[in-house]
């Protein structure tokens, strides 16, 4: 009878999504036990308790069912990149277990239940890119546990509660909501004519006041109310007119959309992807004509990439094109072609473009900390200490593993499949917690001729990454990728590039290199010394994996969805917490 209730409030949270791919088939109401649904698991030897569920990618979409709440074990709820819309359930506030709430991506609408600081497990709060709006409940500030905040790209509004565990997030955590103010993201909070929020109190001695005086003072008083309240109309009906044609746009087009602006300046074009970028075409292509050598974060194929700031903080990474450059409009379709429709949080994702008379722009999410290059090379600081941030050997798995999901996705779910071509720790670009993205999808091309069994023959990336097929013919394919994926990982377990000098005196690149080493069983001498918490079992599986994707047959290579599930069998379970296990397929 227990498991039958269970059953029936997982049925019922389906009841409420439309799911068009058919994730949920197995859902069905005469299972055994709903413990081995899709997306499902249960706390151990206990089958009538819900642990975590895991749907994310899924494109489902509907509204999240208020019987979501009476999962009381419930500990991980992660529904990120779908499109789900409607409002987040009260109800959720009942699942006091819960550490892991992963919300982002989708379209909820209203604000932050008032109770979610009844969730005094909460580790991990991620709503980011949604279209909730209003304040941020202070009762998030008595979450003692909360470690991962972020609240990015919505619409709050009003001040940050600079209370409790809120008074300990960054900017960071509130970036994209551009009507919020508070001292977490140095934006002091003033009313629409520009006076502060809290306006002094009188003096003691002032309390006694003449009556004329005091009238004159209401009536001040009075013209200010409505004046205030004349702006606050006039922002409340431009708000509902802007939600109004929001919602025809989103129930035209199922909850995503392609947005084209033409804008005056002559030949110029902008172009957003999934309609959730908040800036306008005026506002984008003021600062992208303002961007100069100051603003260079570097160089990669075929232009030269920028850190570009929004009046309200927000960070984009745009990468211009030349149109001097002869391949610049062939790399600009393809790059556009793909990254408009790719979604996947291992990637770098492309939110938008602009053509103007001079160049083009790839407009893309900026990410924290640098490349991996910069990390093992000691070219990353801490914020507040300076001190040199080098990834710990837990750190390298989770590069790994977050890595191998991205190239997996791009080769085993993307149709047709996508060669990445260039993959190397330059393009992989590490997050907080050092969460990788791999950029510069430049050189991916979508491989559509069956004939030539899915094979590119321009021949670009980087000599120490490149297969040897690759260098002998310039056929790029997904073993060549693996191949690249495979210097990766040696990469990360030694410290080293792969040309490193060291190796080239010996006529030696870093696969060589380690080969020579292992054979001569000096593995200590094949680890990077400054790596802490090094596992001999992890360290081992990894050199194993390692020389199967730098096989010098690409027939003998794995295929990249099975690294992937070898890392997630002998690696993560070894060395990732639970809310981050699995949080993405």
């Amino acid at each position: 009878m227990f498991f039958h209730l269970l059953g029936l409030t997982l049925l019922e949270i389906k009841s409420a999504l439309d799911d068009p791919k058919n994730a949920l088939s197995s859902w069905q109401e005469f299972d055994e036990t709903p413990c081995r649904w899709t997306g499902i698991a249960c706390h151990p030897g206990d089958d009538q308790r819900v642990r975590l569920i895991n749907l994310p990618y899924m494109q489902l979409e509907g509204i999240l069912s208020p019987s979501i709440g009476k999962l009381s074990g419930l500990q991980r709820l992660a529904l990120h990149e779908n499109s789900l819309h409607g409002t987040i359930p009260n109800e959720l506030a009942n699942c006091s277990d819960l550490r892991a709430l992963y919300l982002r991506g989708n379209f909820f609408q209203g604000g932050i239940p008032s109770n979610i600081g009844n969730l005094s497990s909460l580790n991990i709060l991620d709503l980011s890119g949604n279209s909730l709006k209003g304040a941020i409940p202070s009762s998030i500030g008595r979450l003692s546990q909360l470690q991962i905040l972020n609240l990015t790209t919505n619409f709050f509004s009003g001040e940050i509660p600079d209370i409790g565990v809120l008074s300990t997030f960054s900017k960071y955590s509130f970036e994209g909501n551009s009507d919020l103010c508070g001292r977490q993201i140095e934006k002091p909070c003033r009313t629409s004519l520009g006076f502060p929020v809290v306006l002094p109190h009188a003096e003691s001695d002032q309390a006694a006041v003449p009556a004329k005086r005091s009238s004159r003072y209401m009536k001040v008083l009075l013209i200010y109310a409505i004046a205030l309240m004349g702006v606050a109309l006039v922002m409340v009906l431009s708000f509902l007119w802007t939600r109004l044609i929001t919602k025809k746009e989103r129930a035209a087009k199922r909850y995503t959309e392609v947005k084209k602006q033409v804008h005056p300046i002559a030949s110029a074009k902008f172009i957003t992807f999934r309609g959730n970028l908040r800036y306008t075409s005026f506002q984008i292509i003021e600062k992208l004509e303002s961007l100069n050598e100051e603003n260079i974060l570097g160089s990669g194929g075929y232009g030269t990439v920028y850190l570009m700031e929004m009046n309200d903080g927000g960070l984009f990474a745009v990468k211009r094109i030349d149109r001097g450059c002869e391949v610049s409009d062939q790399v600009f379709e393809r790059e556009l072609e793909i990254l408009g429709r790719i979604k996947h949080i291992n990637l770098v994702n492309m939110r938008a473009y602009c053509r103007l008379a001079s160049s083009r722009f790839l407009i893309y999410e900026y990410v924290v900390l640098g490349s991996l290059d910069d990390a093992l090379n000691g070219a990353i600081q801490a914020k507040n200490t300076q001190e040199i941030v080098l990834p710990n050997w837990s750190d390298r798995l989770r590069i790994a593993l977050g890595t191998a999901r991205g190239l997996a996705y791009l080769h085993h779910e993307c149709s047709p499949e996508i060669v990445h071509r260039n993959i190397k720790s330059r393009n992989i670009l590490l997050a907080e917690c050092m969460d990788p993205h791999i950029s510069d999808l430049g050189l991916a091309k979508l491989l559509v001729d069956e004939e030539e069994a899915h094979v590119t023959t321009v021949v670009a990336g980087t000599f120490g990454y490149l297969a040897p097929e690759f260098l002998q013919s310039g056929r790029a394919t997904v073993k060549s990728d693996v191949y690249s994926f495979g210097v990766l990982l040696l990469e990360l377990v030694t410290g080293k590039r792969p040309t490193d000098p060291s190796f080239v005196k010996r006529g030696l690149n870093v696969v060589g290199w380690v080969n020579a080493l292992l054979r001569e069983n000096k593995l200590n001498d094949v680890v990077d010394k400054r790596c802490k918490g090094v596992d001999a079992g992890t360290l081992k599986v990894i050199l194993e994996l390692a020389a199967r994707c730098t096989d010098g047959n690409a027939d003998d290579r794995p295929s990249m969805n099975e690294v992937l599930q070898l890392l997630k069998q002998e690696v993560m379970p070894l060395t990732m917490d639970f809310y981050e296990y699995d949080s993405d397929s």
